[in-house]
């Protein structure tokens, strides 16, 4: 294998701004155990979960976590040549999320904007596109976001974890940006082991096939093959994060590359806030950047069913200082909760209809 199997810029690009967005709302696990399960608790995938209000959609979350990374990276937004919206939960079948964003961050109308599909990894699609516009010279700064409100048919596993947040970034030239991305490298397989029709409400998944043959096989694969191409170990990096469909997918996944938990635990945030799909890996992301220190290396890998996996190589630069303080952090917005009954996240969730 040779090394233009990476994705590498033409110019170094890396990460200007950074922004997470994680509603206040708390499901506990056990309360959806207690409705489903008869209160058997044991064995439950996450804590409790992040579930959004009334008035919150990938539209409203995605605008706030879109402010918290301009504020980072303190440019203008008539600076911004593109925004686009990775997720699988968009308001609209026809309408885009993008322009909405563009519109409420003052961005438009001097601007390409577009939304992004691939399951989980439609954050990080998002991400890799715009490492290639501003990497091209096309463009100087361009946004990418992975948001979600993820759906669970009641009763089903999905519903202990399916939440809602995510994360936008500012995507700019190397010398502006608070971490460099040195490479990015993707594996994609047609492996069905997650899906939803259209018209069908709740998604459908293979229960275990999703582990092995997709989940763990597209993460290590992203992983190694990048690793490999840099001549890099885990041993090189200071901090990891991949995508959190549950606690123990993304903790195998770190054993199985030679990662140990200390590198995983700052951006493993699922336990608290649930799987936030395409924003579950780079919310983790955010997190590790609200402690990271400059020279901190960090390798990134997403996980979307269908399948793939897109992985980073990421080095913090002296400028995560000087944007430190300038926006919510990822932990604040995890502390700030309010706990909530299933009836009530029933009605949130529009799971009782009336027709």
């Amino acid at each position: 294998m040779t090394n233009n199997t990476l994705l590498k810029p033409s110019r170094p690009v890396g990460i200007v701004g950074y922004g997470a967005y994680v509603p206040r709302y708390r499901i506990p696990a056990k309360e959806i155990a207690r409705v489903w399960a008869g209160g058997k608790a044991s064995g439950l995938p996450v804590k409790e979960k992040a579930v959004p209000g009334l008035d919150e959609d990938v539209i409203t979350m995605s605008i706030e976590a879109a402010r918290n990374a301009m504020a980072r990276a303190q440019i203008a937004p008539s600076q911004l040549r593109a925004i686009w919206v990775g997720s699988e939960s968009h308001p609209y079948a026809v309408k885009p999320t993008s322009t909405v964003v563009g519109e409420a961050i003052g961005a438009v109308p001097h601007i390409q904007a577009g939304d992004w599909e691939f399951a989980c990894k439609a954050g990080t699609e998002a991400m890799v596109a715009a490492m290639g516009f501003v990497g091209s010279g096309m463009a100087e700064y361009a946004m990418a976001i992975g948001m979600d409100t993820a759906q669970g048919k009641p009763g089903d596993a999905l519903e202990y974890t399916a939440a809602a947040g995510g994360a936008a970034f500012v995507i700019g030239p190397a010398e502006n940006s608070l971490a460099v991305i040195n490479a990015s490298y993707s594996y994609v397989t047609d492996t069905p082991d997650f899906w939803r029709r259209e018209y069908q409400r709740y998604p459908e998944h293979g229960v275990r096939f999703t582990g092995e043959p997709a989940y763990f096989n597209h993460i290590t694969s992203s992983a190694k093959t990048l690793m490999q191409e840099l001549g890099l170990t885990a041993k090189d990096y200071t901090w990891a994060v991949f995508h959190q469909p549950n606690t123990k997918f993304p903790q195998r996944a770190a054993q199985m590359l030679g990662f140990t938990p200390e590198q995983i635990a700052p951006g493993l945030l699922v336990p608290l806030i649930g799987n936030t799909y395409s924003g579950a890996s780079i919310i983790g992301l955010t997190a590790i950047l609200d402690i990271a220190r400059p020279g901190d290396r960090i390798l990134l890998a997403s996980f979307g069913s269908g399948a793939g996996s897109d992985a980073f190589d990421i080095v913090v630069t002296e400028k995560i200082l000087e944007r430190a303080g300038l926006a919510t952090r990822t932990q604040e917005y995890i502390a700030r909760r309010t706990e909530i009954d299933y009836a009530t996240y029933a009605r949130f969730r529009d799971k009782i209809t009336m027709k």
